[in-house]
């Protein structure tokens, strides 16, 4: 057994996917319509470097699975390694990501919190030791 990917909601599928490709670099790897299945159409984008794979789901108005929802609902957080957490933070900002109330500082520096269109927190951070504040990061996290 093995995980093959993890999927989240989103309103706005075009929003979404310029969202996750062009602030996280993901590449679309499938794409399909299942609309007549009485679901929606999906958007599955596969990180290049590590493989993770997210699919970006959206459901039209009528759909069984079109239901009002609270972003996150049951999913916390996405997690990204940066190499530069500072440069990726502000970069992120500027390409429409929303802060959250945490600020990075914080964090020791090493890690920090965002959210995407739908109102989705995304954790960045630097897979370094030497930046935490003494707490210890699990081995090969």
């Amino acid at each position: 057994m093995y995980l093959s990917y993890f999927g989240i909601r989103v309103r706005d599928l075009e929003r979404s996917l310029k969202f996750y490709t062009e602030v996280f670099g993901l590449k679309e790897v499938a794409r399909g319509d299942h609309q007549k299945y009485g679901a929606g159409l999906y958007v599955l984008l596969r990180d290049i470097k590590s493989g993770q794979k997210l699919e970006l789901n959206w459901y039209p108005e009528g759909s069984r699975h079109a239901t009002p929802y609270t972003p996150g609902e049951g999913l916390d957080h996405i997690a990204f390694v940066v190499d530069d957490l500072k440069v990726k933070y502000k970069e992120m900002l500027e390409k429409g990501a929303e802060p959250t109330d945490i600020d990075p500082s914080e964090t020791g520096g090493w890690l920090a919190y965002l959210r995407d269109p739908d109102g989705n927190w995304i954790e960045i951070y630097e897979h370094d030791p030497a930046k935490s504040t003494g707490d210890s990061i699990p081995e090969g996290y």
